[in-house]
């Protein structure tokens, strides 16, 4: 929750949902999702996740969809695809992981305070965070966080 009382706006990228079936990753996912569930974070959603989940178990893409009617949709707009490009661009990531730059462009482009991401190569990662900020900043858009599930997830004890 912000200071005001609204939950954080907070976009997961697939492999969120994919690891809350996954042993490692899987009670940080599923408290990530019950936050959502609760109304204690407030997640966008892409169909860009939603083309990766397509071909996802059947239980990984029903969790994206049970997701879907307690989030926001964003759709992905020119502004995202100029980000990403500019992601791109910079070197963040190379053109084959051209959806993790999209993930953290449309995550931007909505004003998320986070992402989410067990992705610690391209996305969760200490060099590419402030990079991904940096270009941020020169295209006029603000910082965002890039985060873990466990990092974000509201524990009331």
């Amino acid at each position: 929750m912000t200071k005001t009382g609204k939950p954080i706006r907070v976009y997961a990228d697939a492999s969120v949902y994919g690891g809350a079936f996954d042993e490692e990753f899987e009670v940080a996912s599923q408290a990530f999702f019950d936050n959502v569930r609760s109304g204690q974070l407030h997640l966008i959603v892409s169909m860009v996740v939603r083309d990766e989940l397509e071909n996802a178990p059947k239980k990984v893409f029903a969790l994206f969809e049970e997701m879907c009617r307690h989030a926001e949709a964003m759709d992905v707009t020119e502004e995202a695809l100029q980000l990403q490009q500019a992601y791109l661009e910079a070197g963040i990531v190379g053109r084959q992981w051209e959806t993790d730059a999209l993930h953290v462009a449309l995550a931007t482009e909505s004003q998320c305070t986070a992402i989410v991401s067990w992705n610690f190569k391209h996305i969760v990662n200490f060099r590419k965070i402030p990079l991904y900020n940096g270009v941020n900043l020169a295209h006029g858009y603000g910082p965002i966080a890039i985060h873990a599930p466990q990092e974000v997830i509201v524990d009331e004890d």
